[in-house]
């Protein structure tokens, strides 16, 4: 009994937080507090699905071409520490090289992403009856958290290699290069040494989190972002 509650509850990850009388109509409703209603392998195999569905469309819309360049929230711009860089270059005569640049550090991000799908799936299957408590227990994007806390040493050893080589292959390490030794030839200006690769590596997982997120809180609240049988089933209770 005390099983069923819990699995059930971590369905309502994506739906709005009932409070406590809610979430005893809700389990009455479902005949939940007689024994009866969707078995548990249902609801967990319902939560699992939803988990791919989420994973799977955060991959798809950041691993394509302008997944990252065009979407504002996550397109990666020139780190925080070279903007004097880019300010002082813009003001010669340099704006193209700086914008070539940042295209292709997003470029490399696109080209990274799509190797996140199958560590995630792997993340999933590992996924424990405790880590369904976390789950239950956590905030609206506690299926995000899960999964940034238990992928991310394993993306950012996966996208270390695709980066250095998109971003060698795009030219993107020549160009930074050049672009840092233009600004030093400028009178008084001095650059500070930057690791341009761990950067990208950062801002393609910051983005892909923050894609999955938004993917996480449309399986929550949206009905037509339930996309399979099982979900319509488990989430439509």
């Amino acid at each position: 009994m005390i099983k069923q509650i819990l699995v059930f509850g971590i369905l309502l990850l994506f739906a709005v937080p009932p409070s406590h009388a809610q979430f005893g109509k809700i389990l009455k409703g479902l005949g939940m507090d007689q024994g009866k209603g969707l078995q548990d392998d249902t609801i967990v195999s319902g939560l699992k699905e939803a988990l791919h569905v989420g994973s799977e469309n955060a991959v798809s819309l950041t691993g394509r071409m302008d997944g990252y360049f065009a979407n504002e929230a996550i397109k990666i711009l020139m780190p925080d520490k070279l903007r004097p860089v880019e300010k002082g270059l813009r003001a010669v005569g340099y704006a193209d090289p700086i914008d070539e640049f940042v295209l292709s550090m997003n470029r490399a991000a696109e080209k990274a992403a799509p190797f996140a799908k199958d560590i995630f799936w792997e993340a999933i299957k590992q996924m424990s009856f405790a880590d369904a408590r976390k789950i239950l227990k956590d905030g609206d994007t506690a299926a995000t958290d899960y999964f940034r806390a238990n992928t991310t040493e394993q993306l950012t050893a996966a996208f270390q290699p695709v980066v250095k080589e998109s971003m060698d292959s795009l030219g993107v390490t020549r160009q930074y290069n050049e672009l840092i030794g233009r600004y030093d030839s400028i009178p008084f200006m001095k650059s500070q040494s930057f690791d341009i690769d761990h950067y990208v590596v950062g801002k393609t997982l910051d983005g892909l989190f923050y894609v999955l997120g938004e993917e996480e809180r449309k399986i929550r609240t949206n009905p037509a972002a339930r996309v399979t049988s099982l979900l319509k089933k488990v989430f439509g209770k």
